[in-house]
């Protein structure tokens, strides 16, 4: 991987779900066919949300928090590719928003991908809120990729599926 190419990484939105661990698949397959990198991001924020009669004693530190979404990007690393994490694959974790932890780790990017859970009404696939938050603001293309479903064949990368088509 040149070092032009490696400025310019596949970004995945890492939350710990099957379907991104579907996306950092699907990005592995992406980037070694564009000749770039992947970089895996998990953003977190320190919990503020229990309830005030919790004790102190009962909650964790942040400390504890960071190293817990530490754990998550790397077991959702190790899902997606096994053994067999590259050096291509660099993983970060960021504290703060996701939205703006990712767009922010996307500028410059090839692409971004995010997986997208099968949460919507009507059979339609539908994104979370940071998922659409991405979609408005991104300055560079945004794939989202299913959740697997067992029955259904694998995603191929874009350039895969053009050479089994014949297509450009």
């Amino acid at each position: 991987m040149s070092e032009n190419t490696a400025e310019r990484p596949v970004v995945v939105g890492v939350d710990g779900s099957a379907a991104s661990v579907a996306a950092l698949r699907w990005a592995g397959e992406q980037a070694r066919a564009l000749g770039t990198g992947v970089l895996a991001v998990h953003a977190w924020e320190p919990a503020t949300g229990l309830a005030p009669y919790v004790p102190a004693s009962g909650r964790p530190t942040q400390a504890e928090q960071r190293e817990a979404a530490a754990g998550l990007l790397a077991s959702a690393v190790r899902r997606a590719f096994g053994g067999h994490v590259g050096s291509g694959v660099r993983a970060v974790l960021v504290e703060g928003p996701a939205a703006r932890v990712l767009l922010r780790q996307a500028r410059g990017a090839a692409l971004l991908a995010l997986g997208r859970g099968d949460h919507g009404g009507w059979d339609l696939p539908a994104l979370g809120p940071v998922g659409r938050e991405c979609l408005r603001h991104a300055r560079v293309p945004v794939v989202t990729v299913p959740a697997p479903d067992r029955s259904a064949h694998p995603l191929r990368s874009v350039k895969g599926a053009f050479s089994r088509t014949g297509a450009a």
